[in-house]
């Protein structure tokens, strides 16, 4: 629709065609870089996860940003947002919807622990109210994605980074996942998995998997994105869970590794990139000023459960009427941090998916080192993954 509606206002300018990609990232991911790489000249615009963006712009993949788009088009864009669109300090993409997670919770069980949720919540909290009341923390133990997106926002909500020179070449590239904060991050895993806090099934524990083990009677707390509250209710209205489901979910900001120090949640979303073998760079990026201004960011947000990257987009009346959680969800996107920006995201995210799954085998003293050796040794080009 919003494709329709640009091309319709740009009076003959230029149209919008679509075409659609794989449904999994990393599907993606390799059909664009494929097709980049081979100077595809049809890939005008395109939607791109946050954390392969590097990987394309490195090698010149990417139009530059024009600096007058630049400006139009991220004046009021979520912190969180606009750290995901850029490599080396440089925009070479544009924000069109962002994604983050909350910490959702059943208001029955944080009124039995005696819990404060208008106060900031720490991951021990949690995992000791689940383990007094005999419940489920729903959380994403897969071997996918999910992992690195957890693992990372543990670090990261430390004030550290999985990596710390994003920039350095392949065999001078280091994660730091064995430190305070990767160990530190590396015993909630253990714990949950040690202590079965995930439930029996963690180890396929997806996001709309762990959705469904929050909605339970043994459901308690659950760190995922904003598309649960659509599918609860609309599973609420359908008879497939308790009507009353909805009335005892409370929401709040991702729990923090420590008291003190803010917690930095999950970025996702999609980002507007044009190839740099375009043959029509000027007309793709007007295009993608249309697509990506507030009120199309509301529309989608509101009809597809899919946040804004643009602040003023949340103000309209429709989203807090749909989403009443508007709010902290443009609070954990202006915190929200990217997953480790770097070209070669690809080869750290399947170290870490095979080295902390299952979560029952995660040794925090053991488990990061060999992941960080791994990741060096796969970048020198001395193991395959």
């Amino acid at each position: 629709m919003i494709a329709e509606r640009c091309t319709d206002q740009s009076d003959g300018a230029y149209r919008i065609q679509t075409s659609l990609l794989p449904n999994d990232a990393p599907s993606q991911r390799e059909q664009l870089a494929r097709r980049l790489a081979a100077g595809d000249t049809s890939l005008d615009i395109m939607s791109l996860d946050p954390p392969f963006i590097p990987e394309l712009a490195e090698p010149g993949f990417l139009a530059p940003v024009p600096e007058d788009v630049a400006e139009r088009t991220t004046s009021d864009t979520l912190d969180g947002a606009l750290a995901g669109a850029m490599w080396g300090d440089e925009l070479v993409t544009i924000p069109f919807w962002a994604n983050t997670q909350l910490l959702w919770y059943r208001e029955s069980v944080v009124e039995e622990a005696g819990l404060d949720m208008d106060e900031p919540v720490t991951w021990e909290q949690i995992m000791d109210v689940a383990e007094e009341q005999d419940k489920h923390l729903a959380v994403q133990g897969i071997r996918a994605e999910s992992m690195t997106v957890w693992l990372n926002a543990l670090i990261e909500s430390q004030g550290e980074s999985i990596i710390t020179d994003p920039t350095a070449p392949a065999d001078e590239l280091e994660t730091a996942l064995d430190s305070d904060a990767g160990r530190a991050a590396a015993e909630v895993l253990h714990r949950i998995g040690a202590e079965g806090l995930g439930g029996p099934g963690i180890a396929s524990m997806d996001e709309g998997q762990s959705m469904l083990l929050f909605q339970r009677d043994a459901g308690s707390f659950m760190v995922n994105w904003p598309f649960v509250w659509a599918a609860t209710n609309a599973a609420a209205e359908d008879g497939t869970v308790d009507a009353e489901l909805p009335d005892d979910i409370g929401w709040a900001q991702y729990p923090r590794m420590d008291a003190d120090t803010p917690s930095a949640p999950p970025l996702g979303g999609i980002n507007l990139g044009v190839g740099s073998q375009s043959e029509h760079p000027e007309l793709a990026y007007e295009a993608i000023e249309c697509i990506v201004a507030p009120e199309n960011q509301t529309e989608y947000f509101v009809t597809n459960g899919n946040p804004p990257s643009s602040e003023a987009a949340f103000d309209d009346p429709q989203v807090e009427e749909d989403f009443p959680m508007a709010d902290d969800i443009r609070e954990a996107l202006d915190n929200a941090a990217p997953r480790p920006q770097t070209p070669y995201y690809n080869e750290i995210s399947t170290t870490i998916q095979l080295n902390y799954t299952p979560l029952s085998g995660v040794d925090p003293e053991r488990t990061p080192a060999e992941a960080d050796t791994t990741v060096g040794e796969v970048l020198r080009g001395e193991r395959l993954l």
